[in-house]
Formats: C-alpha cells, sequence, structure tokens
C-alpha cells in the first residue's frame, strides 16, 4: 500500500477524457473541468500531502482511465 506521505505525480489524458466529472467532484483541490468542452484539467500535477488520498481516490473512480498516477520512485511506466 502507497504511503499517504509518497511524493506523486499526475498527468491527464484529455485526449482520452470522457468529461465524467469525477475526478473534479472527488478531488476539487487537483481537478477541474474546462468551461468549453467539460474535459479534465489538471490543476496541481504534484498534489500537496493533505489532497493526495483525494486525487488517489480520483484516479480509480475515472471510468476512462483518463488519470495516470505516478510515484516518483516507481519503476512502472
Amino acid at each position: 500500500m502507497s504511503d499517504p506521505r509518497e511524493p506523486l505525480r499526475l498527468s491527464v489524458d484529455r485526449e482520452r477524457c470522457a468529461g465524467a466529472g469525477m475526478c473534479a467532484l472527488t478531488a476539487p483541490e487537483v481537478f477541474d473541468q474546462d468551461d468549453e468542452e467539460g474535459l479534465v484539467v489538471l490543476l496541481h500535477p504534484a498534489p500537496a500531502p493533505e489532497h493526495r488520498s483525494a486525487a488517489r481516490m480520483a484516479v480509480g473512480l475515472c471510468p476512462v482511465g483518463a488519470i495516470a498516477l505516478n510515484s516518483p520512485d516507481s519503476t512502472d511506466s
């Protein structure tokens, strides 16, 4: 299990985004949606410690997998 204090980096694929808005609802400090298309906007690619749990949850809730979570020490790509 990941340590919530461990730094993480987020990235989004706006081409893949379906505009469901789960990310913005789950972690509004980290994600938003643009006004034109309703697509994900990443506000903080490296969220503050107090927002990391919500950001991780938003990654899992995205119905199309448009959000990627990468720990800096991760060997996964």
